[in-house]
């Protein structure tokens, strides 16, 4: 038994001991990592990696709608560890397999709750535990990430507020790059959000689990100034529809009703000794509940989609006038079919204004799903939150009995506890009907996508589509800092594929014809570096033909895979990763605005020679950022590949075995 374990056993044997300040540790399997929670007026956790700090002592409570605070005066009645050993076989994700191996310390107190401790090689957690009857009224719960060192923090604030409510945000936003102590205290974030360790190691505060409770924002913590305070939105006392929107004009006294007996989401970091390994952190996954949708393998399909809204409807060449209408679906649905792209994303405007058992006038959608299922194309829609909320049982037989295979669904811009139940439902609803849900307008993952696998993306994330009005943006450096955060949590709806791409003094914002920033292999690139089952190309289906051979390239790219190896990186700066799908490996190289040099060594690869189809920066880049070069070469994994990024570059490939 591992020696934490046994002195978790130790310190519960004696009841006169339990009653006394204490200490429970948890150490991870390979001993890096250890969790720590301590007892005496009140509780506080901690985390060490290989005996430095990375949490120091910091509170934890829940206190409940009658003013008891669990936590207080703690008395530990009982502790129990665990451990857990299993393979995990994702439905759709970016490895065919995941070692869910922790040692766990269940410890019990005499007040009817309960703190779970978990210790994974690559994170760890804890959760309260409530085992009372009836209905529980949570206040207020106190989570602290405490840090023992001013160090530097890469923060997603809260800028979106609308209607004075902090707590109605789509979760997009860039990262501020702060000391901690120079965070302002009126400021509210969203996790996840990292922090720079001394020494080199990263920590990724994090929640998961996240059912029937609000999500987790942070703000700094006034008592410290090195970390952070759990901030949860109030239940809502009345919704208002505005719009797209769902307001709470009012809010109760408390963040949650729960039943008694259950399960609070995890509060944990994520901790890596370098930048790159957080691209292969599967702590969330692991973190969440197990798949509750028995038959998912058989019928939820990862796959990448044609998209409308992103390049307004916008055709050339053809002798029609395009928009929404018959013949522009019908062209989008030809052009996925032609590049054997599985979906076509219908976005806003196919219904009769919010009544989405109508379509609009001109609109005959059991016709278009007939076509689209001759050519092999499966069709999505698009919905708004509160136009489906509460309409599951009606809309969702009709259209998957119609051939429908899914929906997007788009503003919720929420994760108080209503708002939650209601992502849970809509989710469970629609796997009863075998239905995708691509969540937009969402908060941030915290393992829905392992729950229910049908949920195959999720936004939370400052995707492409901002980039339509925001021309001062910093994307680049936005994109090779999202997969080390954001990415971490789950999926994420970037919407990649432009085209039309953009030097930094070029780049302008346009709606109707919509380019991007930095260059068109950083956009090639994000097809490997992005974690999306379901992905989009975002760009025009004309402006795709006329640059066939990168369509090509990204119509060959899988949306799953069965390895991720991390070649390299710095968040912020740059990044490389390696995936596997059966026996082709895609590698995919971001930078920022500045030019970089990389090596690549090809160790990942298997046996034997492969042929590599190499996209690469273009000489004249630095002037029109659609330049590029394709080379074709045989490669072995002795190889090794020197690769130049340009301002806003990007590098990838993809590596064939040679039969």
């Amino acid at each position: 038994m591992p020696r934490a374990l046994c002195l978790a056993l130790a310190l519960s044997a004696a009841p006169a001991l339990a009653q006394r300040p204490s200490t429970y540790q948890v150490t991870s399997p390979d001993g890096h990592l250890r969790i720590t929670l301590r007892t005496g007026a009140d509780l506080t956790w901690s985390v060490d990696r290989d005996g430095a700090p990375v949490i120091t002592p910091s509170l934890l409570a829940l206190t409940l709608q009658s003013g008891e605070v669990l936590g207080a005066n703690p008395v530990v009645r009982a502790t129990t560890p665990s451990t857990g050993d299993a393979t995990l076989t994702p439905v759709a994700y970016q490895k065919a397999t995941i070692r869910d191996r922790y040692h766990q310390l269940t410890v019990t107190m005499n007040a009817a709750y309960g703190v779970v401790l978990r210790a994974y090689d690559d994170g760890v957690a804890y959760r309260f535990v409530l085992r009372r009857p009836g209905e529980v009224a949570i206040r207020t719960e106190t989570v602290n990430f405490n840090f023992a060192d001013d160090d530097t923090a890469h923060v997603p604030f809260v800028r979106d507020i609308r209607n004075g409510d902090p707590y109605i945000s789509a979760q997009e936003a860039h990262y501020d790059v702060q000391r901690l102590s120079a965070i302002r205290p009126d400021t509210l974030s969203y996790s996840p959000l990292l922090v720079q360790l001394p020494g080199g190691a990263r920590a990724v505060v994090l929640e998961a689990d996240l059912e029937a409770y609000p999500g987790m924002f942070l703000r700094p913590n006034p008592s410290t100034r090195r970390g952070f305070q759990g901030v949860f939105a109030p239940y809502p006392k009345r919704e208002e529809e505005r719009g797209l929107n769902t307001t709470v004009p009012e809010r109760e006294d408390l963040i949650a009703h729960v039943a008694g007996t259950r399960m609070l989401p995890w509060r944990g970091v994520a901790v890596a000794a370098r930048d790159a390994d957080l691209l292969n952190n599967d702590v969330v996954y692991k973190l969440a509940a197990p798949s509750r949708v028995a038959d998912a393998t058989a019928w939820v399909r990862p796959g990448k989609a044609a998209w409308d809204w992103w390049n307004d409807w916008n055709l050339r060449g053809v002798d029609f006038v395009s928009g929404i209408n018959m013949p522009t679906y019908r062209y989008y649905i030809d052009f996925a079919a032609a590049n054997r792209l599985e979906y076509f994303v219908m976005d806003a405007g196919w219904s009769a204004g919010r009544d989405l058992t109508r379509t609009r006038p001109g609109i005959d959608l059991p016709a278009l799903i007939a076509y689209a299922q001759q050519k092999h194309v499966g069709v999505l829609l698009w919905a708004a939150w509160h136009d489906v909320r509460g309409h599951e049982d009606t809309l969702f037989p009709m259209y998957a009995r119609m051939g429908v295979r899914g929906f997007k669904i788009d503003f919720f811009d929420r994760d108080d506890q209503k708002a939650v139940e209601s992502v849970y439902h809509i989710a469970e609803r629609a796997a009863a009907n075998h239905l995708l849900l691509d969540l937009h307008g969402m908060y941030k993952p915290t393992g829905l996508q392992r729950t229910f696998p049908n949920v195959i993306n999720s936004e939370g994330v400052k995707g492409m589509e901002q980039v339509k009005w925001t021309p001062v943006d910093d994307v680049p450096r936005y994109d090779v800092t999202a997969p080390y955060v954001r990415m971490l949590a789950g999926p994420m709806d970037y919407t990649p594929g432009a085209m039309r791409n953009a030097t930094r003094n070029d780049f302008r914002a346009s709606n109707a014809t919509p380019m991007s920033h930095g260059t068109r292999t950083h956009q090639l690139a994000m097809y490997t570096i992005f974690d999306a089952p379901l992905q989009m190309l975002a760009d025009s289906p004309t402006n795709y033909q006329a640059e066939q051979e990168s369509t090509d390239f990204i119509a060959k790219v899988p949306t799953t895979f069965d390895e991720t190896v991390p070649l390299d990186g710095a968040v912020g700066e740059f990044v490389a990763v390696a995936r596997r799908k059966d026996a082709t490996w895609y590698v995919g190289a971001m930078t920022n605005w500045t030019p970089r040099d990389l090596t690549i060594a090809l160790a990942f690869l298997g046996a034997g020679p492969y042929q590599a189809d190499i996209v690469q920066d273009g000489v004249n880049v630095g002037k029109d950022a659609r330049d590029y070069k394709r080379v074709v070469r045989r490669v072995t994994a002795s190889d090794t590949l020197r690769v130049h990024l340009g301002e806003g570059g990007g590098w990838t490939a993809r590596f064939e075995p040679v039969r």
